[in-house]
């Protein structure tokens, strides 16, 4: 009989998170098991933070990022928080390093229940984010949906933190587009070899954007913190707004800093909804019961 793995259901901003507890097996969440649980509507979800023992010494976990199709994610800022919030009810801690596939993640919880993750050095050269041809300037690249002469969508900001991300700038209401129809074309444009996460922003003031996202893996969801820190570098290096910025997207508002020293840090909150056991290789599960330990 499988021995089944501790899980929460989370979310942060209303990004579904399944926070799963892998530490001490030597089993992984498999792709089919991913697969089962978001076909559960009790269990549907945009990312599956799988924490397994550390790697490195240092480190407190190694968390593997799995899609709610079954594919890998290199990074989710929402998952970490809600894994913050999760490991500091058990241990008390308030200060964690994590290593994921896309390199080392500093996060702390404050006294007010918010968590900060250290989402790292935002990337714009092209092979980095990457893309498939050359682009001088990644500011501003040429791709467009729509007739040439009236296009809907055109000319995105691109960045890579630690996953690829194309931004749209647009004049109207982000939700006045059909996003849920351009959105898996963008995704899987040639131009992006690894795919990407597309996402439509409008600056709103200053220090304010207004973002909707199609993430890579999962579709429309209601929170990405990735892309919400794309966004905000990209508008600041494009003269936008400044370097702090409120960013909200349909499940509220992060705050996003990017510092001097390049480190954009993402700030918002977490909320657990409940617990259970899950079978990783075949995504059974069974939900714990009210008032159990």
């Amino acid at each position: 009989m499988a021995v089944l793995a501790p899980f929460a259901k989370m979310n942060g901003l209303g990004n579904e998170i399944i926070v799963a507890d892998m530490r001490g097996r030597a089993d992984r969440v498999a792709p089919e098991a991913a697969l089962a649980l978001n076909a559960d509507p009790v269990m549907h979800f945009d990312q599956i933070m799988a924490i397994h023992d550390p790697r490195v010494a240092g480190t407190h976990s190694y968390i593997e990022i799995i899609n709610s199709d079954g594919s890998q994610a290199q990074a989710c800022g929402n998952g970490t928080r809600c894994v913050v919030q999760q490991l500091a009810a058990e241990t008390g801690q308030k200060v964690f390093t994590f290593q994921t596939v896309a390199g080392l993640l500093n996060a702390q919880e404050h006294e007010n229940g918010l968590i900060s993750v250290d989402m790292g050095k935002p990337r714009f050269g092209w092979q980095d984010i990457p893309l498939a041809e050359e682009f001088g300037d990644t500011r501003k690249i040429e791709l467009q949906i729509g007739p040439i002469d009236a296009p809907v969508l055109h000319s995105p900001s691109v960045a890579s933190m630690g996953n690829p991300h194309a931004i749209f700038w647009v004049d109207g209401d982000v939700n006045d587009y059909d996003l849920a129809r351009f959105g898996p074309l963008l995704e899987n444009h040639p131009i992006f070899p690894e795919r990407a996460n597309i996402s439509l922003a409008r600056v709103t003031s200053g220090d304010a954007l207004a973002l909707r996202t199609w993430e890579r893996g999962v579709g429309l969801t209601l929170a990405c913190g990735s892309a919400a820190c794309a966004a905000a570098v990209s508008a600041a290096r494009t003269g936008r707004t400044g370097r702090h910025v409120t960013v909200t997207v349909p499940g509220g508002p992060l705050d996003i800093l990017w510092r001097d020293d390049d480190h954009v840090i993402m700030t918002g909150p977490a909320e657990w909804e409940f617990s259970g056991r899950f079978d990783p290789a075949t995504g059974v599960w069974e939900r714990e019961t009210e008032g159990a330990a």
